[in-house]
């Protein structure tokens, strides 16, 4: 790992982002040139400390789950991004059809949308990034590890994972899972990621396998989603879907109709999980 080189790449570009670049206030008192230390490790999920001993050159070598969150903190392009894994002392990933680095502008966007459920996907079903009231609406689909992080497995070996949807959609949603994780396949091979997690899934699910055996493609999930929340009950809700095609992603973005029910539940699900953040703040 080159240490002093890393800190001077960390420092500088922290430096460059301003809070209105991923979404945070920049308040009264700011003096500081960029982001705080501690906002960008906030922003990667680490330790203010850890990340602080990154800058001054005498941290331990990150993991190279480390470093694409710090990638993902700080903005990075895709070189940037290689850059980052290089002077750590990792190989820089491939990239490929399965990459977790979110396009700088997709995440701008995102980071534009704290009052509103949000979330950036890529081809493999796995959510890479979500605002707050994402993680109210639909809880936290970041933090899941493996096969776990499809959402295609975790419809068919979860059954709570099907909870939200209304029971007489089922049916019509895990076609749609299998037939879009089908054309990944097709797209990238048999010996790609997509394609191991679908023979795990045939060899282990004769639900996932009957579907798969049927050769279905070209099914679409349908702009209009119904969701039956724990919390606020059922809500009627428009996905808008923004594609970044060389990243295989997608940006999410749900919203419902001023004046209807669904729109006042949605507000209702805003101030709820504000209060579940600070909370956990609190604990934390």
């Amino acid at each position: 790992m080159n240490s002093p080189e890393l800190a001077g790449f960390l420092r500088t570009r922290r430096e460059a982002l301003q809070p209105e670049d991923v979404g945070l206030s920049r308040g009264p008192r700011r003096r500081a040139n960029g982001l705080r230390r501690e906002e960008v490790a906030e922003l990667a999920g680490m330790s203010t400390d850890y990340y602080a001993r990154l800058e001054r050159s005498n941290a331990p070598e990150p993991s190279e789950q480390m470093i694409a969150a710090i990638a993902r903190a700080l903005r990075l392009s895709l070189p940037e991004r290689d850059h980052l894994f290089q002077l750590t002392g990792h190989t820089a990933p491939t990239r490929a059809q399965r990459s977790d680095h979110i396009n700088p502008g997709l995440m701008r966007v995102l980071d534009r949308l704290h009052d509103t459920p949000a979330q950036v996907m890529n081809s493999m079903g796995e959510t890479l990034a979500q605002t707050p009231l994402a993680v109210a609406l639909l809880g936290d689909q970041t933090g899941f590890r493996g096969d776990r992080r499809s959402n295609v497995y975790r419809w068919f070996t979860e059954p709570e994972s099907r909870f939200i949807y209304p029971e007489s959609d089922h049916e019509r949603l895990g076609r749609v899972f299998v037939a879009q994780h089908r054309a990944v396949v097709t797209r990238h091979g048999s010996a790609s990621p997509a394609g191991a997690l679908a023979r795990r899934l045939a060899d282990q699910i004769p639900e996932f396998a009957a579907i798969w055996a049927e050769h279905e493609i070209g099914l679409i999930h349908s702009d209009d989603k119904r969701l039956d929340h724990p919390e606020v009950g059922e809500l009627s809700l428009h996905c808008q879907v923004l594609l970044d095609p060389d990243q295989e992603q997608c940006l999410l973005i749900f919203t419902a109709t001023p004046g209807t029910e669904s729109y006042e539940r949605l507000h209702l699900l805003s101030v709820i999980g504000a209060l579940q953040l600070n909370e956990s703040a609190l604990l934390d």
